[in-house]
């Protein structure tokens, strides 16, 4: 799944776009901890909550963050579910336009928010771009009113969220349902 919050983030603007992430100090990101090329280069990406995508694009960013497959947009639609489910999602564009990270946020309506599908394209990973979507969910989260923020992740994940994003660990279930 998924660097130190300072320096990430940028200010949030009134119409939902944040100022560039620039320079993460070599932690990981979220779905994509595993690229080692580029680690300690500086990557841009222009943060917008709620901004648009199609489920094209999501699909790739999808298929690479989390090595499968790419869905067709029948199988998975994303435009449709977020919509639907999400109080909200992250994307990060590059200079060129491209959808190079990516952050759900799924919620109760009232209190708390979930973190689904944290993804950075590998030429944007170990730049702070993952850290920088994490920050801009909670902000956005918190601005709705929610009170808790969860993730779950693999284990090989710990250091982005707990020790990058400021998550505290904590004692959670699994069911397997399928």
């Amino acid at each position: 799944m998924s660097d130190s919050p300072d320096n990430e983030a940028g200010a949030g603007a009134s119409d939902g776009t944040r100022t560039d992430a620039s320079n993460g100090d070599g932690a990981g990101d979220e779905a994509g901890a595993r690229d080692e090329a580029g680690a300690g280069d500086t990557a841009r990406a222009r943060l917008e909550w709620r901004g648009s995508f199609t489920s094209a694009e999501a699909n790739l960013l999808h298929a690479e963050a989390f090595e499968t497959r790419v869905f067709s947009d029948e199988e998975w639609d994303w435009v449709a579910l977020t919509a639907a489910h999400s109080l909200g999602w992250v994307t990060a564009r590059d200079a060129e336009g491209r959808l190079v990270g990516f952050v759900n946020v799924v919620w109760d309506g009232l209190v708390h928010a979930w973190l689904q599908d944290v993804m950075v394209a590998s030429s944007h990973r170990r730049s702070g771009v993952g850290r920088a979507v994490v920050a801009a969910a909670a902000d956005e989260a918190r601005r709705a009113g929610c009170e808790w923020l969860h993730v779950d992740f693999d284990e090989e994940h710990h250091a982005f969220y707990i020790d990058a994003c400021g998550f505290t660990p904590a004692p959670a279930g699994l069911l397997h349902l399928a």
